[in-house]
C-alpha cells in the first residue's frame, strides 16, 4: 500500500526565520493519522533563513538525521563536536542518555533541509555525532546508503534496525525497491518528480509505504530522493 502525502497538505509552522513543514505529528501540529512510520517518528521539511538557527536545546533517545538540499548547516553540541555540512550531505546525531546542540545557518543564503527522526533500538548509551560528503554523482540512478543500523561501512551509524537511503534520478531512469513484509518505507523528493507506481510525485511531496510493497520509480524529470526503510 502507497499513501501519498502532497506537500501542500503537510502542517506548518513559520516565524521569522524558519518555515517549517512537517510529515509527520511533531510540535503543536497534530494529526492522529500521522504519528510516524514505524520507528520514524519526525520528518521535518525545514527552510532557516540567513544568520539564524536553532540556539542550544536538548534531546535524548533519537536518532536525528540532517540530509541539506541547500545551503549549509553548523552544528555544535556539548559534547565538544562543531561541524559545517553542505547541501546533498547528511549528519547524524545519537541522542543517547542526553545532549544539547544547536543548529545555525551560518552562511548568507537561505539554507533548506530534511531532519529525520528515527528511535533506537534501546535508549540510554554514550550520545554521539558525526557527518560525511555524499556525492551525487555517487548515487545517480542507483541508491546510496546514507545511514544504517546494517554496518555498512560507507554509511553513517545509526542505532536501529533501519536505513536511510538516497538516490538521483535523470529524466526517464528508472529505479526499484522492494520493502518487505512486516516493514515500513517512507519516500520523500528532495527536488524534481518522479512516477512511483503509477503515481506522480512532485518536489517534497511523500510516500508513506506499508510492507510487502515493491516500488518502480521513474524519472520524469531530474529527481533527487530520499527514503527510509525501518521496522
Amino acid at each position: 500500500m502507497i499513501e501519498i502525502r502532497r506537500f501542500t497538505d503537510l502542517g506548518t509552522f513559520e516565524n521569522d526565520w524558519l518555515n517549517a513543514h512537517y510529515h509527520f505529528s511533531f510540535s503543536h501540529y497534530y494529526d492522529p493519522a500521522r504519528m510516524g512510520r514505524g520507528k520514524l517518528r519526525v520528518w521535518n521539511d525545514d527552510t532557516i533563513q540567513p544568520n539564524t538557527g536553532f540556539p542550544p536545546h536538548g534531546h535524548r533517545d533519537m536518532e536525528i538525521i540532517t540530509y541539506v538540499r541547500k545551503g549549509a548547516i553548523t552544528h555544535q553540541d556539548s559534547m565538544g563536536n562543531k561541524g559545517r555540512t553542505e547541501a546533498g550531505d547528511v549528519q547524524v546525531m545519537s541522542a543517547g542518555h542526553g545532549v544539547q546542540h544547536s543548529e545555525w545557518n551560518a552562511e548568507d543564503e537561505t539554507t533548506t533541509l530534511f531532519q529525520l527522526w528515527i528511535e533506537p533500538a534501546e535508549n540510554g548509551g554514550n550520545p554521539g555525532w558525526g557527518a560525511k560528503a555524499f556525492p551525487k554523482s555517487d548515487r545517480s540512478g542507483a541508491w546510496a546508503v546514507l545511514a544504517s543500523g546494517h554496518g555498512e561501512k560507507d554509511a553513517l551509524a545509526i542505532r536501529q534496525d533501519a536505513a536511510v537511503l538516497g538516490a538521483t534520478l535523470k529524466a526517464g531512469e528508472q529505479l526499484t525497491y522492494d520493502v518487505k513484509a512486516g516493514r515500513f518505507g517512507y519516500l520523500v523528493l528532495a527536488a524534481g518528480s518522479v512516477e512511483l507506481n503509477g503515481q506522480v510525485l512532485k518536489a517534497r511531496d511523500g510516500a508513506a509505504i506499508s510492507g510487502g510493497a515493491s516500488l518502480s520509480i521513474r524519472g520524469l524529470e531530474d529527481a533527487e530522493i530520499v527514503f527510509v526503510d525501518t521496522i
